[in-house]
């Protein structure tokens, strides 16, 4: 029977959350352990027989307890669908936190947390590293209440997304993402970083009772109809994709993008920030192409 999750609310659960999900890693590495001595007695190739051990950090789509709207409470994420593709599918450490922006999962409490599961052996391979950084992070930055500080009140000749508005706030995220890869520098170098882009959502007002919703109210205050916020959250998205592709083009932030965008349909989506199940596997295998 699958196990019942309830998403965690306060820090004292958060914490107590994150410590289940690596106990249950450490154990998985052990078994893994075990296999790579019984492979190695045999004389077989222990690295390439093994799983690809991840750390994954970030926002709901890396933690999303939720089949679509409502129940049944079980995760359906991209790192849920990943755990389970394949016939060898990698082994996640699994840090992220539903509701995170960039700037909450790189703040100091994270990063320390990300210190001790980088130096603790039980989580790795015989490395002593993981073989990528999986990281989703962007979406809470511009997403709920504050997302009408970066529009323009609907008038004529009017585009809907203020540019320099937008522009400064995606350059709180690119900071991010820059100290991301100093971080892993520091703390686990040579570490691959894969991140993603998200897909263009409807902001219908759809949401989960826990949550939301996180667009359309926005773009209703600034006068938007949905058609109108449809293409003026498009146009963001595509503006947060090329500030990505422009960090991965830098071959010395060792950063990879996977191009999530236009892979899903109107109905794929749940709501107005995540997909159904469906959607979300879909994402999975386009990350599960990138791994190294």
């Amino acid at each position: 029977m699958q196990e019942v999750l309830i998403p965690a609310t306060t820090q004292a659960e958060i914490d107590e959350e994150i410590a289940q999900r690596t106990m249950s890693h450490q154990a998985t590495m052990a078994r893994l352990q075990a296999a790579a001595e019984h492979a190695a007695s045999l004389s077989l190739n222990v690295d390439k027989t093994r799983a690809k051990v991840l750390l994954a950090a970030g926002d709901s789509w890396f933690d999303y307890p939720l089949h679509g709207n409502g129940p049944p409470f079980d995760r359906t994420d991209i790192i849920a669908q990943l755990e389970v593709l394949g016939d060898n599918p990698p082994i996640i450490l699994n840090l992220a936190h539903l509701g995170d922006a960039t700037t909450a999962i790189m703040s100091l409490p994270k990063q320390q947390r990300m210190i001790r599961a980088l130096r603790e052996p039980k989580n790795w391979p015989a490395t002593g590293k993981p073989d990528a950084i999986l990281f989703s992070g962007g979406g809470n930055d511009i997403a709920g209440d504050q997302f009408c500080i970066f529009l323009d009140y609907a008038a004529p000749g009017v585009s809907g997304l203020n540019a320099r508005r937008f522009e400064l706030m995606l350059g709180a995220v690119q900071a991010s993402y820059l100290d991301l890869f100093e971080f892993r520098d520091r703390y686990a170098p040579g570490v691959p970083i894969i991140a993603h882009c998200y897909d263009f959502p409807i902001p219908n007002g759809r949401h989960p009772a826990c949550a939301g919703p996180w667009l359309k109210p926005s773009l209703q205050y600034c006068n938007w109809t949905v058609a109108q916020g449809t293409q003026i959250v498009r146009q963001a998205l595509v503006a947060f994709r090329t500030m990505l592709s422009d960090l991965a083009a830098a071959k010395t932030n060792n950063f990879h993008l996977v191009d999530t965008q236009g892979l899903l349909n109107a109905a794929d989506w749940a709501n107005e920030l995540h997909p159904y199940p469906a959607g979300f596997l879909t994402f999975a295998k386009a990350f599960a192409k990138v791994l190294p």
